[in-house]
């Protein structure tokens, strides 16, 4: 019951933070993306001050196997460049510069972003489903080095 609230608590925490940077607001993001025109610098503030807990929480988490509430902790990310992170982290920009919108503040936003935001969603969920699919037809095409 614990990791429950702590999650909700965390979740809601989140979504507040996504709500008052403007991460909600697909504009201020395509501003962000808009290093030709009218850039708009203020996300890198966001980005920045995403980054610094989080590396405070590996640092943390560093030496430990469990969390506080007694779950186990997934393992650190590889630090290998490899084709999946590549064409994932190309995919995911695409879709980030072309809709103004990640997944965290998609969700976030659901409650009042209208029709293209849940037209968005979808799409999202779908890739989400149809992406394993496409990565075992890949490595069975060019299988990885």
């Amino acid at each position: 019951m614990l990791r429950h609230v702590i999650a909700l608590l965390a979740g809601g925490l989140f979504g507040a933070g996504l709500l008052v940077s403007g991460m909600t607001d697909t504009t201020k993001v395509q501003g962000w993306l808009d290093i030709f025109g009218n850039w708009d610098p203020t996300l890198a503030f966001v980005m920045g001050g995403a980054m610094i807990p989080m590396a405070v929480a590996w640092m943390v988490r560093r030496g430990r196997s469990t969390s506080l509430t007694g779950a186990a902790l997934p393992p650190p990310p590889s630090t290998r460049l490899d084709r999946q992170l590549i064409v994932g982290s190309v995919m995911f920009g695409m879709g980030w510069g072309l809709a103004g919108l990640c997944p965290g503040p998609a969700i976030a936003a659901l409650s009042f972003g209208g029709a293209n935001l849940y037209i968005f969603v979808a799409a999202m969920i779908v890739g989400m489903l149809g992406a394993p699919v496409v990565r075992t037809h890949l490595d069975r095409a060019v299988p990885a080095e």
